[in-house]
């Protein structure tokens, strides 16, 4: 049994004040959230302001002799964070960089969308209806419906729940699958394409039957099969099916949280000469200072008592703060500047030329921990002359060439993508085929390797993809 002294005593020393708290909370949040604290603080510090062009930062950080200069050096900062994480790994052997929980990032927005819920309760009210009780049921199946718009729960018991007869039930989803987006309130997949053929004037046609009897060989592309059951050639059948992969199966998908929607990137790739450079880009983040008005009441000893106690307290934490957030950006600067020394082939020639790259380099060159690194890039967006990246993209392991060079296994990915896109669509490319013309590229992947990289692309197996037309 282990030591409960010793354990105590390590126990201890993780422990972390506030101010190192809110400094690791400022290095791993996003640019939203980190809008979100300074919002909070600018409503809850009185000395903070949001600094105007005329005045320079240097003002903003007043000198105060009873404020401690323990944090004044960015230095100081990142060596606080160097040995909390050094501390951490020390005392917890299962603790390890990449072991780390990944940050969970809060999605916000000065105008919220609008939810699937809303938006039905909305079409509920405009309906017409009298029937207080169907309102009612309507809006207990709108309760219990799924992200994807579906209701997960039989009738059944949602009738038994509710304590309604099922008929009644029934008739409140019959009305509400006649609501915007089409699908919505079905109790599974079949139901909800249906619906949606339905609703397209289809109900009579080859495409509405197969997904009514054979919607598992459907979703197996077992076409000749299902060609013989009708007696139908497979050219049809096939035609069919393209009808129905126009179909939604999240039929409200539409109102969740677009994860791939457009981000203001966090670092700017620019090249100036012949040198690629990383430049923060500032424009999301308020620039904040110290209010005039309460240094001079400090200068000219006019706060006293409870009064000077309090200014000078909000002070240190303003200070704090907006030191925190410089030494954010400096470090995710630094981190940026490093990807970019070691991704010079991908900025010039794109993705099939990006190089394995491993946070324990990066962290080295920076003179940082490697948790640092993973916590400083986690949300951080960096733009290229590729597109728009998640800094994390740049890290990967590598595979080794048969001429010695290291790709990373997202050069790997993207060559893999390339033959599938390029494969015969009657004859697609097995992962074992995949893996013999990876090899005659010099890329030696053994088969299970390329099936694992095939799935993370989001690309079926050979027999999936197999085209019968």
């Amino acid at each position: 049994m282990p030591d409960q002294g010793l354990y105590q005593t390590q126990t201890q020393k993780l422990a972390i004040g506030p101010q190192m708290q809110q400094s690791l909370q400022i290095l791993q949040a996003p640019t939203l959230e980190l809008r979100q604290i300074i919002q909070t603080e600018l409503e809850t510090n009185p000395v903070l302001e949001v600094e105007t062009p005329d005045v320079p930062l240097e003002e903003a950080l007043p000198s105060d002799p009873d404020a401690s200069d323990e944090w004044d050096s960015p230095s100081a900062m990142e060596d606080e964070w160097k040995d909390y994480w050094s501390q951490s790994r020390l005392t917890d052997p299962h603790r390890r960089a990449d072991d780390q929980e990944r940050w969970q990032y809060m999605m916000d927005s000065i105008t919220a969308p609008i939810t699937l819920q809303e938006h039905l309760i909305s079409q509920l009210r405009t309906a017409g209806i009298e029937n207080p009780r169907l309102v009612e049921d309507v809006e207990f199946l709108i309760g219990n419906l799924g992200d994807d718009g579906l209701l997960h729960t039989r009738l059944e018991d949602l009738s038994f729940m509710h304590a309604v007869p099922i008929d009644e039930l029934a008739a409140a989803k019959d009305l509400l699958q006649s609501f915007d987006p089409v699908g919505v309130g079905a109790e599974d997949l079949r139901e909800c394409l249906l619906i949606q053929l339905e609703r397209m004037g289809r109900k009579h046609s080859l495409a509405y039957r197969l997904v009514d009897q054979f919607l598992e060989d459907l979703a197996h592309r077992r076409y000749p099969v299902i060609a013989r059951k009708l007696g139908v050639p497979v050219d049809q059948i096939s035609r069919a099916a393209d009808l129905i992969s126009t179909l939604d199966p999240r039929p409200a998908q539409a109102f969740s949280v677009n994860t791939n929607a457009y981000v203001n990137p966090d670092v700017l790739v620019e090249k100036q000469g012949n040198e690629w450079i990383a430049v923060m880009n500032g424009d999301d983040l308020p620039a904040l200072r110290i209010s005039h008005a309460y240094k001079d009441m400090l200068g000219q000893n006019v706060a006293r008592g409870d009064v000077g106690h309090f200014i000078r307290e909000k002070i240190r934490s303003g200070k704090f703060l907006i030191r925190s957030i410089q030494q954010r950006q400096q470090t995710i600067q630094k981190i940026a500047t490093e990807i970019i020394h070691h991704q010079r082939e991908f900025l010039e020639q794109g993705s099939a030329h990006l190089r394995p790259l491993n946070m324990a380099t990066v962290a080295e060159a920076v003179g940082v921990h490697e948790t640092t690194v993973s916590r400083a890039i986690a949300g951080k967006f960096i733009r290229t002359p590729h597109g728009v990246f998640e800094l994390k993209f740049f890290f990967s392991h590598g595979v080794r060439t048969d001429s010695g060079e290291d790709v990373s296994n997202n050069s790997v990915k993207n060559a893999i993508a390339e033959l599938v896109k390029q494969e015969s669509k009657t004859r697609p490319l097995s992962d074992d085929k995949l893996a013999k013309l990876l090899a005659e590229q010099g890329i030696q992947v053994a088969r299970r390797t390329v099936a694992k990289y095939r799935e993370s692309l989001g690309i079926l197996p050979s027999h999936l993809r197999k085209s019968f037309s």
